[in-house]
């Protein structure tokens, strides 16, 4: 029954974190998937925010892979005060560069560092920092200047350390922050197999992450926590992600937003979705209702017939927009829909991945790590842990397939888009399948243990000779019956 009921939550994850509202599905450039905040674990002096754009990056998306769009503002907002209003804004712009537009290739070769020029299609970007006041812009700061983008990773024979490529795109800043940007996997973790009609009815298949081999492009950074925070005595910050793109007029519209996850996606209806990504934290009010009245419970109800708790649901509105009591709630807060982070806490020797349900109170919904588990800890809440309603609720799925990394920025690499026989140094991937046609085997082959044919440098300069020459067969047939 617990499987059961936790089938719904990932539907309510996979919105907030993935396609959250009608317009921005067909903008995935443009569209927030996650948004984490949380101290350093190794430095607990800075905070350290994550936020991912371009949900479900298939690896091997080629030739055009991912990059980030050179039309749009990628905003991170932070309130240092609890007004619903940003104090902090920090901006990310990118620029597109390619070397050689007379080929399809993202990379002419292997790429063994950043400015390696085999690499094609590179990108660079700038940081600024918005002071703000009454929502206006009070002074701007330009924090950084043509930092190179970790590209996508296209696969081991193109980029045989990419690593070495992620670390070189980690940036000490002047300013005493640390920046990130490129392509990292996907570190939210669900099953999403829910849209199939509840499975279908068989709850059997609950636990498989749905993500897993699934990229996302990110932005990361690390900043000194006294940078953020009003001071020590109000050490609680609200953060939140918007993307903001040219319009046809050109001006810049906000077309997403993302703090706190699952609110527009379990909570909000459609008709409020595209709304909720086009408006500000401070006019959340407008959408209060359906926080209070949530839809979710009164289908858990209806269908597993555990009952829901009893409404208004004040708890609700606690965790996901004002922040919980003794926690992570500012003084005189205005509810809005922003991921709150108490600063003071320190970070937990041996993090919880059910957070502050847990006992961790260094988890979500105090910020949000790597690592914590959103899907149970959000279903458990809505269904009145809270309240008193005691339930073990979940998904099945309670870590991410890749382990996270120990240090900034600490999301895990991103998976290659090629690991089979055709990479450097790796064994075949896949097995039973052919590098030409149909499974054929070819003179001068050898197959290895997974049964694909892998071809001798002769074979393939022989099938090379015989695939030309069918070519060209077929262009004398076609222009003998175009005669006629």
């Amino acid at each position: 029954m617990a499987a059961g009921v936790a089938a719904l939550e990932p539907e309510a994850a996979r919105a907030s974190s993935h396609r959250e509202a009608p317009l921005i599905s067909g903008q995935p450039q443009y569209d927030n998937t996650d948004v984490y905040a949380f101290v350093s674990p190794d430095k607990a002096d800075t905070t350290t925010i994550v936020a991912n754009w371009l949900p479900f990056e298939e690896p091997a998306g080629g030739p055009n892979f991912f990059k980030f769009a050179d039309d749009a503002q990628y905003d991170v907002h932070i309130d240092s005060d609890g007004d619903a209003q940003g104090d902090l804004l920090y901006r990310w712009t990118f620029k597109d560069h390619v070397k050689n537009g007379d080929t399809f290739l993202f990379n002419t070769g292997p790429v063994t560092a950043l400015d390696d020029p085999d690499l094609n299609v590179r990108q660079t970007y700038d940081i600024d920092l918005l002071r703000l006041r009454d929502q206006h812009v009070i002074s701007t700061t330009k924090i950084a200047a043509d930092l190179p983008v970790a590209p996508s990773n296209v696969g081991k024979a193109s980029m045989p350390d990419y690593r070495a490529l992620r670390d070189q795109a980690v940036r000490e800043l002047p300013s005493g922050a640390t920046a990130f940007a490129g392509q990292a996997d996907d570190p939210f973790f669900l099953d999403l197999r829910v849209f199939d009609l509840l499975y279908g009815g068989d709850l059997s298949e609950v636990g498989r992450d749905t993500l897993s081999g699934y990229n996302v492009n990110t932005i990361a950074l690390q900043v000194p926590t006294e940078h953020i925070r009003q001071s020590e005595a109000q050490p609680v910050v609200g953060i939140w992600s918007t993307t903001q793109r040219r319009n046809a007029q050109g001006d810049f519209t906000q077309v997403s937003r993302l703090g706190m996850p699952l609110v527009n996606e379990v909570v909000l209806p459609i008709k409020d979705k595209d709304k909720f990504n086009a408006s500000a934290p401070w006019n959340d009010g407008d959408f209060l209702q359906s926080v209070t009245n949530p839809e979710l419970p009164k289908l858990i109800e209806a269908i597993y017939k555990i009952k829901a708790p009893a409404e208004p649901r004040d708890d609700l509105v606690s965790v996901f927009l004002t922040g919980v009591d003794k926690l992570n709630k500012p003084p005189h807060v205005k509810p809005a829909e922003v991921l709150r982070l108490n600063t003071a806490i320190e970070p937990a020797g041996d993090p919880k991945r059910l957070g502050v349900l847990d006992g961790d109170n260094s988890g979500f919904p105090n910020g949000r790590r790597l690592t914590d588990d959103v899907v149970d800890i959000a279903l458990q809440v809505v269904e009145g842990e809270l309240l008193g309603q005691k339930n073990d609720l979940g998904d099945a799925v309670d870590e991410n397939d890749q382990k996270f990394d120990r240090s900034f920025p600490y999301v895990a690499l991103p998976t290659a888009g090629s690991r089979g026989p055709l990479a450097k140094g790796d064994k075949a991937q896949e097995g039973g399948r052919s590098l030409l046609t149909g499974g054929a085997a070819v003179a001068g082959s050898t197959r290895d243990n997974s049964g694909t044919v892998l071809l001798t440098s002769a074979a393939a300069a022989a099938a090379g000779v015989v695939l030309v020459g069918l070519g060209l067969t077929w262009w004398r047939n076609r222009r003998r019956n175009m005669r006629y």
